[in-house]
């Protein structure tokens, strides 16, 4: 049996990082089907779970790959899906699937830009809309967004350890140049790595319903062959997990699978602030965007400029008490992403014309220009 911590430091491409921080974390299931620019994760996944006596199944779709962790996960193992553009979409139903059955499991999106085949080998980040509303339904997920191959391999294990402990599908969103750009990553000691694991039953088969909330609304997860009698459903159900085609019984399931996320968002949400005390303006940026933010931050500091930036580690849920109380104390937000406005607008929804906001943004292919930021700060500074 070989290691599942490799202890060291490496140069490592994003997507090479996100699974060792995978293995980290405990996975040992993943399911998936090459897609660019994703498929060095299930690549790298397919040499090393079988070392740690782990699962690695290549699927005949994405459909079928999130139908498989969903199942895995409720056999008891942690697992994982990897892809990109068109088969996020197709996961997104079984996505749905899982926050209704409360399935902890990992799928990460390493996007390119789109719409439809796109570009399939250059960066984008617009299916950030898409990962909080892509499936039907009211539904709360949670959504990191790392900006570096080191971040790539912490991040996986927080999304890991953000699955088993709100029970909920937790989609980490990578861009194709972090995917794809090599960097010094350092893995620590087994014992320096945190894990979390999801809580089991705390009573005896028979007395246990599978779905009965502890005062967190998180329910205990039994694993199938542990001799619990549990129907697992999409369907509306009950605490047992029997189908309750009722209304009262939605509200009382959605309504909490809403607040379990909702009410622990200061838990949750997560995000970096540099320089923002004092500022006049604030970048606000995720993923590989925050280079960029932080070199023209540099720039302008150098003119004279007072530039903040806000940088998000959690996307969703979105910090925005946060961003609300910024508002009433600075001149601009300038939103830069790789899209056409899609977190500019929580932004925006937020800021509720307490200050100035705009979008520095485009269409996909290539990171912004470093030049073009700065003369949107300098037109706002002016």
């Amino acid at each position: 049996m070989g290691k599942d911590v490799l202890t060291g430091t490496y140069f490592l491409t994003g997507n090479e990082a996100c699974a060792a921080g995978a293995l980290a974390a405990g996975c040992r299931f993943f399911a998936g089907y090459p897609i660019t620019p994703s498929s060095e994760i299930a690549e790298r996944m397919s040499i090393r779970l079988p070392q740690v006596g782990g699962v690695y199944i290549q699927m005949e779709d994405e459909i079928a790959s999130m139908a498989a962790i969903l199942g895995a996960s409720w056999a008891g193992a942690k697992s994982m899906t990897a892809t990109s553009g068109p088969g996020i979409s197709l996961m997104l139903e079984n996505i749905g699937l899982g926050v209704m059955t409360e399935t902890p499991c990992v799928v990460v999106n390493v996007m390119r830009g789109g719409p439809s085949t796109g570009l399939p080998t250059l960066v984008g980040q617009a299916d950030v809309m898409q990962a909080r509303w892509g499936s039907h339904g009211d539904y709360e997920i949670i959504a990191l967004s790392p900006s570096s191959p080191q971040e790539a391999f912490d991040y996986t294990i927080r999304a890991f350890n953000l699955a088993e402990t709100w029970r909920v599908p937790v989609i980490l969103l990578m861009d194709e140049v972090v995917g794809h750009m090599r960097e010094r990553v350092v893995i620590p000691e087994r014992k320096d790595i945190k894990v979390a694991n999801r809580p089991g039953p705390g009573e005896p088969p028979g007395k246990f319903k599978a779905f009965k909330p502890k005062k967190d609304l998180i329910p205990e997860m039994p694993v199938a062959g542990q001799g619990y009698a549990i129907h697992v459903t999409g369907l509306t159900h009950d605490e047992r997990g029997y189908p309750a085609i009722e209304w009262e019984a939605q509200e009382k399931l959605v309504y909490r699978l809403v607040k379990k996320i909702r009410l622990n968002s200061a838990k949750i949400a997560s995000w970096e602030e540099t320089g923002v005390e004092g500022a006049e303006i604030i970048l606000i940026s995720y993923g590989v965007s925050t280079r960029i933010c932080r070199a023209v931050r540099e720039i302008a500091r150098e003119k004279g400029v007072n530039l903040g930036l806000f940088r998000l580690e959690v996307i969703w849920p979105f910090p925005e008490k946060r961003v609300q109380e910024l508002a009433t104390r600075i001149k601009a937000f300038v939103t830069v992403e790789i899209n056409y406005g899609q977190i500019a607008l929580e932004v925006e929804r937020c800021v509720a014309g307490k200050c100035i906001t705009q979008l520095v943004g485009h269409g996909g292919g290539t990171v912004h220009d470093p030049q073009k930021v700065l003369e949107a700060v300098e037109e706002i500074a002016s």
